[in-house]
């Protein structure tokens, strides 16, 4: 009897069998979050980032500005004499367009929502904007998660000039109310010349990083030794409300400075976003895709540290909106620097905001500095985060 043999390769069953998809060009795009992001909460097999890059970023950034402006109305509502929601945007619509109300609000009231607390909401909403716009940018150019605005030595700089002016007095009055913001902005420059020197004879990330780190450190102990040696109780008092970070001081005509500098930015940065996907895979392939990687980056470090000089000058130290915002904005809209970045610019203006309202809010009698709120806020949840990233990693 013969034998019959069933042939079970190559067949018509292979031929439907369906080839392997290719990703598609978004997918393929590198990301400083894709895999060391602290807030990805699915596993590798399940990555939800393509899904959320085919949403229109308008879709994403409507009810993002929606709660910005929200966020806005509710500091300037609040405060020593608490002003209704109604009559703030009466008052607001009334200035903007003069006839649109008739005004029912006496002209006191009037006065602390223009001249003291829209201002203030402003000026945070435009610091956390900058901050944010600077840590993602860093984070792309280092290919460093962990990389926050402060990774420079901007920060120390900053105090540095803060601290030669009111220990030493060096152009004291010079610029009027603009000379501790104007102090601190030449200050943050300095650290800044050192990345510069060492970025365009080092291209490795590595060497600016270590070099930021190194500027921190020096700054910082030239302030201390400065504050302790030379000077007095009130100075030393001075210099830390202004480290600790706050918008006390705000006004229309401080707030120019970092809107400008991060209107500018922030077009620069959006029209290189799509170099900075580039630069994410590595200096080489970037490289032979035509970019000159040493000239780019340099670029990048001079932004990112205008815009954090622009905040600091303002605002003094403000800790967790660089380093955490970023990862927030690439889990809610994706991957790609064109998306990331107004996103988390956004994202950056609410949560300064709110912070602002929670150190107004914490007491009747005084004020926390809001550096102090974003680090007991911010420091618990990226414990949190790391914590879910790491220990769903491990199981």
């Amino acid at each position: 009897m013969a034998t019959v043999v069933h042939d079970r390769g190559g067949g018509a069953g292979d031929a439907a069998t369906p080839a392997p998809s290719r990703p598609s060009a978004s997918s393929r795009l590198p990301s400083p979050f894709r895999a060391t992001s602290p807030f990805r909460t699915t596993s590798p097999g399940r990555e939800t980032g393509p899904r959320r890059d085919r949403r229109p970023l308008g879709l994403v950034l409507a009810p993002l500005l929606g709660l910005l402006a929200l966020a806005v109305a509710v500091g300037v509502s609040l405060g020593s004499v608490s002003i209704p929601l109604g009559d703030v945007w009466a008052i607001v619509a009334h200035r903007v367009a003069p006839g649109s109300f008739t005004p029912w609000w006496s002209e006191a009231r009037e006065a602390i929502v223009i001249e003291s607390r829209l201002p203030r909401s402003l000026m945070a909403a435009a610091v956390g904007a900058s901050l944010a716009v600077a840590g993602g940018v860093a984070q792309a150019v280092t290919r460093n998660p962990l990389a926050d605005p402060y990774l420079l030595g901007v920060s120390s700089g900053a105090g540095f000039g803060v601290v030669v002016l009111t220990v030493l007095g060096v152009g004291a009055g010079m610029w009027g109310v603009f000379t501790l913001p104007m102090a601190a902005f030449l200050g943050a420059l300095l650290p800044l010349a050192g990345v510069v020197l060492v970025a365009r004879r080092a291209h490795d990330t590595t060497a600016i990083v270590l070099v930021g780190a190194a500027l921190t450190m020096m700054f910082g102990a030239l302030n201390t030794f400065t504050l302790l040696v030379l000077g007095d109780d009130h100075q030393l008092g001075t210099v830390m409300r202004w480290l600790a970070g706050g918008f006390g001081d705000a006004g229309w005509t401080m707030l120019l400075a970092p809107v400008s500098i991060l209107a500018v930015a922030g077009v620069l940065v959006m029209l290189s976003s799509r170099h900075l996907d580039l630069l994410l895979t590595g200096d080489d392939g970037a490289t032979a895709m035509g970019m000159n990687v040493p000239r780019f980056r340099l670029l990048m470090l001079l932004l990112v540290s205008m815009l954090t000089a622009g905040a600091v000058a303002v605002s003094g130290t403000i800790g967790f909106i660089g380093l955490l915002i970023p990862h927030l904005a690439g889990y809610v809209t994706g991957r790609t620097s064109a998306r990331l970045l107004p996103t988390a610019a956004v994202l950056g203006a609410v949560a300064l905001v709110l912070a602002d309202i929670a150190a107004r809010s914490v007491s009747d009698g005084a004020e926390l500095p809001v550096g102090v709120v974003t680090g007991i806020v911010g420091g618990p949840v990226f414990l949190i985060m790391l914590w879910r990233r790491y220990g769903r990693s491990a199981t």
